[in-house]
Order: structure tokens, then C-alpha cells, then sequence
């Protein structure tokens, strides 16, 4: 790795950190090391650290706030890339042209400063425009399948393509890109409708409210756990087995919200996965519904098919 890391740096690729703790990119708060972490200075510059990578058969993740992720303990041996240099956010007339690393709460409330409603529903989402849009990321009963126009995509062949909003094949916490190993999120031209400014302002306050009341936000925590059976709440499954306050070593499940799992103190990766099984189970055992994990669970090396579920 030794000889990698001269390299990345001889081409002036980006920042690097050797040896990075996972635990301070990822909103858990946990997980292992990676051997590498790289912020690609642009698509170019990107575009040779995929080369180095291909050429050299080294394993990548391209990592967003850490939002929606829970890495194992273990060491990651390979590189994180972080695309926060992809930040670029340009306004024309109701359509954004946005970096994939921008911060999804910060377009968010720079599209209601420009007068401009659609994307209100994204305000509580701690994610980056990438992350979002590989995910298709919603809440209040909208999506950014909703508000995307189109893509731009690093394939596997190292082609900056656009991808339309048909495309994407959006889905339920589902995008083309989740199903198209290494394409890489560049960033989207999102359009929205004319607003105004007040009225979403006050939606996105009254939102923040709700959250404080019915979010463990006071803990490190990574959003809602499962996704919701077609008709049913998973956090309300959950809570009808009596599950919040189960607790193992520093997570727990959220006493506010049963489809939390905050981490109290000292967590490992190791203490939520177990949560997250022990849920799948009895959820399994009372309801014969099989919870499909909406976070993504990276660097689990005895992971099944049934957790991929």
C-alpha cells in the first residue's frame, strides 16, 4: 500500500489520510480503519485514482456523511474516497446543478432562498447529493426520484455518462447505481417548481419540531434502520414487541423512535449489528415479515444473502 500511497500522491490526486479511524466519517460513530482515505480534487484526478485502483485490484467504497452506512470493526484494506471537492451547487431559473458531495440540507435551504419548493421534504436528511440519490432518499411521503432531472455517472469503464431520471430506475431506497458496481454518483441537475420562500420555511420549522419530539437526534445514530414493509411501519412493528431499551453493549434501540438504533456510549459495530439481527429475527418470529435493512452494511465478511435482504 506503501507504494500506492506515493503514487496518489506523486499525481497530486487530492487530501489523504493514511490509516483514518472510520468512526469519524460515519454518523454511528463507529467502525474500524480503512488503509487509505482520498478527496479527489476533481473527475480528472478521480478519474486516474480509478485507474490506480483498477490497475492495482484494490477494493473502494465511495463514502458520503456516513449518514446511512455501518462498517464493521475490522479493517477496511482499501480506500474510502470522499468526493466533498465535488461541492459545486448552481442555480437556473427552477433547476439545480449540484456537485455530488454538496450537502443534501444545504441545497435544500439555498433552494428556498431562490423561491424554489420541492425538495422541503430533504431537510432533515444528513447526506450528501450523491449519497441521496443512490439511495433515493425520501421522507413525508416524497423522494429524490421526485426532483431528479438527470445524472452525471462514473461507469466501471471510466466514461462520465448521463444517466435521465428513467434511467435511474428509482425505486423505494433503490437506484440503477446500487445495482451497477462501480459507477460513481458525479452529481445531478435537480428541478423544482416556483415557491415561496415563507410557506417553506415554515414547513421545513415545523418538521424540525416533529423530529426533536420523535428522533433520538441527541445520539449518534444513522437514520431509520429497516425499511418499511409495503403498509406497515417497521418502527411500529418494533415497538409492538416491546423492543425499545434492548439493549447491547453502548447501542440501543431508541426509547423515542423503535426503528433507531442510537449508539448510548462506547458502541461497537459489533453491538449494532447484533440489535439489527435480533430484530430481523423476532420481527420474523411474531409477524413472518422479513425486514429489509435500509442502511448499508460494508465490510461484514460472514454477510449472508438473508442480510442483503
Amino acid at each position: 500500500m506503501e507504494k500506492i500511497i506515493n503514487e496518489i500522491m506523486n499525481e497530486k490526486i487530492g487530501d489523504v489520510i493514511v490509516n483514518p479511524s472510520l468512526s469519524k466519517y460515519t454518523t454511528y460513530k463507529v467502525g474500524g480503519n480503512a488503509k487509505l482515505l482520498v478527496y479527489p480534487k476533481n473527475i480528472d484526478k478521480l478519474i486516474t485514482l480509478m485507474e490506480i485502483i483498477e490497475r492495482e485490484d484494490i477494493k473502494f467504497f465511495v463514502l458520503g456523511n456516513g449518514s446511512n452506512v455501518l462498517f464493521s470493526d475490522d479493517i477496511y484494506d482499501g480506500i474510502i474516497i470522499k468526493l466533498d471537492c465535488f461541492d459545486t451547487l448552481e442555480f437556473n431559473d427552477n433547476t439545480i446543478n449540484v456537485g455530488a458531495g454538496c450537502n443534501l440540507i444545504k441545497v435544500v435551504m439555498e433552494s428556498v432562498k431562490h423561491n424554489l419548493t420541492g425538495l422541503e421534504f430533504a431537510s432533515g436528511i444528513p447526506g450528501t447529493i450523491g449519497g441521496a440519490i443512490f439511495m433515493n432518499a425520501g421522507a413525508y411521503n416524497s423522494e429524490m426520484k421526485n426532483v431528479v432531472k438527470n445524472v452525471t455517472v462514473l461507469t466501471s469503464n471510466l466514461k462520465v455518462i448521463t444517466l435521465t431520471n428513467t434511467e435511474m430506475k428509482f425505486a423505494y431506497r433503490e437506484s440503477i447505481l446500487q445495482h451497477k458496481k462501480g459507477y460513481i454518483c458525479l452529481g445531478a441537475t435537480l428541478k423544482l417548481r416556483n415557491g415561496d420562500k415563507e410557506l417553506s420555511q415554515e414547513i421545513i420549522k415545523d418538521r424540525k419540531l416533529a423530529r426533536k419530539r420523535t428522533q433520538p437526534l441527541e445520539y449518534p445514530s444513522a437514520g431509520s434502520v429497516f425499511r418499511n414493509p409495503e403498509g406497515m411501519f417497521s418502527g411500529k412493528l418494533i415497538e409492538d414487541l416491546n423492543l425499545k431499551g434492548y439493549q447491547v453493549g453502548g447501542a440501543m434501540i431508541s426509547h423515542k423512535h423503535a426503528n433507531f438504533i442510537v449508539n448510548v456510549g462506547g458502541a461497537k459495530a459489533s453491538d449494532i449489528k447484533e440489535i439489527i439481527d435480533y430484530v430481523k429475527e423476532k420481527v420474523y418470529d411474531k409477524y413472518k415479515i422479513k425486514l429489509r435493512v435500509e442502511q448499508r452494511l460494508i465490510n461484514w465478511s460472514e454477510l449472508s444473502e438473508k442480510d442483503k435482504e
